[in-house]
């Protein structure tokens, strides 16, 4: 038995738009809540939200059943993080602030196992493989890992293109707040000369032939980063819809 196909790279490689929704509360209950939204993806967040590597394997296990095709930003570009989430089960990762096209490629090996690259061979006992019972794992895993880098700084930006070349990169998200913190926008993604500067990377993107993701978070800027050609889009976070719903509720029946 194979690898099970990644249907959310496959939606990619196809040019489909999909569109997603980040989780930042980092418990499997609410994880489980969302995978039945009807979202295409949803985003494990392991850089800002209080995840550990049992509560994103946790997040996993509650969205196996679920349509929405699991995507886990791990905290850092590290070869053993990246072990331990691919271990965990993900098939999808999203890796922050990638600044050069040598940073994609290591990240690449991190992802593919030996000779070409460098992840531990340790399937049998790992989820990924369901503990040994997918028993082609090994043989057909490397191609069903789908790897997104986060370009998100002047740094990235000018690396672009050369962390386009690099193959076994299928996606690149654009990190809007970061980007605009580090142009000197900090909270004000939405000026003109950031959004000028991301409607240029989602075209470079494109043009090398790779899927380009950002995040939204108000219908303007959702709709504009679609008709810039986005194609991985999210288009909530989960924490801000409670608070944002929570908030108006309370509102609504104070005033009364």
């Amino acid at each position: 038995m194979p690898a099970p196909t990644n249907s959310f790279k496959k939606a990619l490689a196809d040019g489909e738009r999909v569109i997603g929704c980040w989780m930042s509360f980092a418990e499997p209950y609410l994880a489980e809540i969302m995978g039945t939204t009807g979202f295409d993806w949803l985003l494990v967040d392991g850089e800002h939200a209080p995840n550990d590597i049992r509560s994103i394997r946790d997040q996993l296990t509650a969205l196996r059943s679920s349509p929405s095709h699991p995507v886990v930003r791990v905290p850092v570009g590290e070869t053993w993080i990246i072990k331990q989430i691919l271990d965990a089960g993900a098939q999808t990762i999203l890796v922050p602030i990638v600044e050069s096209a040598e940073q994609a490629r290591e990240l690449v090996r991190a992802c593919t196992y030996p000779p070409l690259g460098t992840r531990g061979v340790g399937a049998t006992a790992a989820r990924a493989s369901l503990f040994g019972s997918v028993s082609e794992y090994v043989p057909t895993a490397d191609d069903e890992i789908c790897l997104l880098v986060q370009v998100e700084n002047r740094a990235g930006i000018e690396a672009l293109d050369a962390i386009l070349a690099v193959e076994g990169v299928d996606g690149v998200f654009i990190g809007p707040a970061d980007l605009s913190a580090d142009m000197g926008y900090a909270g004000n993604s939405t000026a003109s000369e950031v959004q000028e500067v991301i409607a240029d990377a989602i075209a470079r993107i494109h043009a090398a032939g790779k899927a380009p993701g950002i995040l939204g978070k108000t219908e303007e800027t959702i709709q504009g980063y679609l008709d810039m050609g986005a194609q991985f889009v999210a288009v909530g976070i989960d924490v801000m819809i409670l608070a944002r719903n929570a908030r108006n509720l309370a509102k609504r029946w104070k005033a009364e």
